[in-house]
């Protein structure tokens, strides 16, 4: 079969390996004083936002990643009243949290007010107007400076944050020190969530670490994933927190706490909850074989 001639976008995991779409239309293409920005349209996934050269989030599936993110945390923790993302661009965390009547207080802290403002102006369906929720509050900062400056606690904290590269706003976001500082901006029984790199055999190496430097801080961490086709790989989170029993809710009651806004979720369930958590033998031992610590002094990119 013949290929047509089209703009191709190629994405790398390592120097060895990639994939590539094929561009309908460049939305934007620019640099922030952060990071390079690249909003397409593909063929295949419909519009992705792409940050320094990583795809971030596809029309296709992002519904996957952020019900993912959210949810879990969010049934597990028995009454969550605040919460706080850092990062988030997109707005599309926020658009899942806002669908919880009983949240008080939705925190969002990203530094690239840029990126933020072109997600809001060209990826609509991303946020669906949760900006606007009087409930959320924005702040355009850097995460762990907003953690140095103010106590305030919270029961739910969620890191959507870009991986740490040597380049990019995030690379001391990931560190045992920032994790314990993190620990302390949580409420009794609160919980930590982190997107947190793919989970396969052959792309582990930033979630395997990620765990390693939270076990230092906290007593449970758990590691959950999905398939993300726009990523082409398993994607890894995690929970950590001090205690195991939150890990224990049946599917019943995930389904009933989801209950208000069930059939506006298309991913996630009771059901799907349960696999998520389920890691294959071969990923245990291998993240049971990997050592590496990130610390500010010897942080680690990728």
């Amino acid at each position: 079969m013949a290929v047509t001639e089209w703009n191709w976008y190629i994405e790398y995991s390592s120097d060895y390996h990639g994939y590539l779409y094929a561009i309908r239309k460049h939305i934007f293409s620019g640099e922030t004083p952060y990071q390079r920005v690249d909003i397409v349209d593909t063929f295949t996934y419909g519009r992705l936002l792409i940050l320094d050269g990583k795809t971030q989030s596809a029309e296709f599936d992002e519904h996957i990643y952020h019900e993912a993110l959210v949810h879990p945390a969010m049934v597990m923790h028995n009454n969550p009243k605040k919460v706080l993302v850092m990062g988030g661009g997109e707005g599309a965390v926020i658009r899942e949290l806002c669908r919880y009547k009983r949240l008080e207080q939705i925190v969002m802290v990203d530094i690239d007010s840029k990126v933020v403002e072109l997600c809001r102006e060209h990826l609509p369906a991303w946020h669906l107007g949760s900006f606007e929720d009087s409930r959320v509050e924005l702040l355009h900062m850097d995460a762990r400076s907003y953690l140095e400056q103010q106590d305030q606690l919270f029961d739910i904290i969620f890191s959507d944050l870009t991986e740490p590269t040597e380049e990019g706003p995030s690379k001391q976001l990931f560190t045992k020190e920032f994790y314990a500082m993190a620990k302390t901006r949580l409420s009794p029984g609160g919980i930590l969530a982190v997107q947190s790199g793919g989970l396969s055999l052959d792309y582990m190496d930033i979630h395997a670490a990620i765990r390693n430097t939270l076990e230092k801080n906290f007593d449970e961490v758990r590691s959950y994933h999905t398939f993300i086709p726009s990523f082409d790989c398993s994607w890894g989170f995690m929970i950590a927190c001090d205690d195991a029993a939150i890990f224990q809710p049946d599917r019943e009651e995930i389904d009933r706490k989801l209950k208000g806004f069930a059939a506006q979720l298309k991913f996630y369930d009771g059901e799907t909850h349960e696999g998520m958590f389920c890691l294959p033998k071969d990923i245990r031992r291998a993240l049971r074989d990997e050592e590496t610590i990130i610390e500010d002094g010897k942080p680690v990119c990728f």
